[in-house]
């Protein structure tokens, strides 16, 4: 019992730190692939995922992404895994929700 409790832990730390560096590698392909489209100036707040996307190749990816006093969701399609695909694709779906922000002094 001892040793099937310990897999079970290792293999959640693994899946983790697969979960974890999946993330960043795809926040930084978003961010190239929004400079790439001439919107090199868009920051990108949050990049959402669901939680078995880092054991495939296809994902359906939600950003967050702002720009000056603006902020958006948009919709997006990943083809490929950013850590063990050599080439990844990043399709544009929509977007889902723009946010304006008038007057708010910083």
């Amino acid at each position: 019992m001892g040793r099937v409790l310990l897999l079970i832990v290792i293999a959640g730390l693994a899946y983790g730190g697969l979960y974890v560096s999946y993330g960043m590698a795809l926040e930084n392909d978003v961010v190239q692939a929004l400079a790439d489209s001439g919107l090199g100036v868009v920051e990108v707040d949050d990049i959402g995922y669901g939680p078995l996307a880092p054991l495939g190749t296809e994902a359906e990816i939600t950003a967050d992404v702002r720009y000056q006093g603006a902020s958006a969701t948009v919709d997006l399609s990943l083809h490929g895994h950013p850590l063990f695909s050599e080439e990844t694709r990043l399709e544009f779906g929509g977007l889902q929700a723009l946010r304006l922000i008038i007057g708010g002094g910083q």
